[in-house]
């Protein structure tokens, strides 16, 4: 990590962050400046006033998407603010337009009031195809969510939504190998942010909307998840769960149980781990069901070591690093569904778009192994697939 770090930090001071704008047309002489500009821009303009559609043909609003983050929660950094989330963003702007040639850009916002965050997303949504919220903790990033889902284009929080496509979709690939039918699992999931929230709604098929949840049909689902927080797990009534956690344990925890992450790991197919550093022990893992799975997805340094786990029993292993087998990254995800929200003009990003993109991740790995149960980011076409699944699933 440390030669990373400095040359990473090398990069972005040599080229003062990662992206620039270009022109897509030429000004060569006075015609195309009267074209581009005054007095031919006029025309445009007026068409647009008329029929006010007609901009996301006529400008780029109709191929644009906003990168937003307060930088509350950035990577395993936490609230580090604006300034210091910008890097972030911009380089989830370029992975866009590397993997699947979407066009992006980064707002980093100096307010973490929701309500304010709200009000200026709505405000600058003119001017694009979709919104991709980033980096914003939770609770208030559920609350942004809500209120931004009728502005007239899809609003999608990667950290929820994106994190929990590859997780469902390197699952259903796990439980292949380990011979497990995936809706017979009982999963644990270790932390209840955004992440762990959004994991655990994808696994058992609901949908959630201002702290209610209800399940969907026809969506696949694991048998059971159990949510453990640092007080503990889920459960029906617990004191400290805000209203997203109290919609989840209502749910969830098929069986109330009570304890810590020690006491409800026991006997659990698969642990899934969104919280921080070497939380997860070797022994835990020996108290889980045989041919066990281990998500340990914590960055830099996952909930438990890869070879750790596996020493302790664990059948298929999968973290959140590059330099490990089975690295559970949402750019498997993100590119391939905005470009479907830019190619099919969307105006929302549903649940059955959401597992059209988990089917399409899935199909990628037609053969999974305990190495191999999520495709290489550079698998050739994947962002297509995944736009052709989401589109397919309108």
């Amino acid at each position: 990590m440390g030669n990373i770090s400095k040359d990473a930090l090398a990069l972005h001071k040599k080229y003062q962050g990662k992206l620039e704008v270009c022109a897509k047309c030429k000004v060569s002489n006075r015609q195309d400046l009267s074209l581009v500009y005054t007095p031919g821009v006029a025309e445009p303009s007026r068409v647009i006033a008329e029929n006010k559609a007609l901009a996301r043909k006529l400008s780029w609003s109709g191929r644009l998407v906003a990168i937003v983050s307060d930088g509350s929660a950035v990577l395993g950094l936490g609230n580090v603010g604006p300034e210091a989330a910008l890097p972030v963003m911009e380089g989830k702007a370029l992975l866009m337009k590397q993997f699947a040639g979407v066009d992006a850009v980064p707002i980093v916002v100096n307010t973490q009031d929701p309500n304010e965050i709200i009000k200026l997303v709505k405000n600058i949504s003119p001017n694009f195809a979709g919104i991709n919220l980033e980096d914003i903790a939770a609770p208030a990033c559920f609350q942004v969510e809500d209120g931004l889902r009728n502005i007239g284009i899809p609003v999608f929080h990667d950290d929820q939504h994106g994190t929990a496509i590859v997780v469902t979709a390197a699952l259903r690939n796990a439980a292949k190998v380990v011979g497990k039918p995936y809706d017979t699992m009982r999963v644990v999931i270790l932390g209840a942010g955004a992440a762990g929230l959004a994991i655990t709604r994808m696994l058992l098929g609901l949908h959630c909307f201002s702290g209610s949840c209800g399940r969907l049909k026809k969506q696949p689902s694991v048998r059971d998840v159990v949510v453990v927080d640092t007080s503990g797990a889920l459960y029906a009534g617990r004191e400290k769960q805000n209203i997203y956690k109290q919609a989840i344990a209502g749910i969830s925890n098929n069986k109330q149980i009570h304890g810590d992450l020690a006491d409800v790991i026991k006997g659990a197919d698969a642990v899934i781990g969104v919280s921080g550093r070497g939380v997860i022990t070797k022994k835990m893992i020996s108290t889980m069901a045989p041919r066990a799975i281990v998500f340990a997805l914590s960055n830099p340094t996952p909930e438990i070591m890869p070879e750790e786990a596996l020493r302790a029993g664990a059948k298929v292993v999968a973290t959140g690093r590059s330099d490990f087998d089975n690295q559970i990254n949402n750019v498997l995800a993100f590119p391939g569904l905005f470009k479907a929200v830019v190619d099919g003009g969307l105006t929302r990003i549903s649940e059955e778009m959401k597992q059209g993109a988990v089917d399409a991740i899935v199909r990628s790995v037609p053969h999974p192994t305990a190495h191999r149960i999520i495709p290489d980011p550079f698998t050739r076409g994947l962002s297509r697939e995944v736009a052709k699944a989401v589109l397919a699933a309108k």
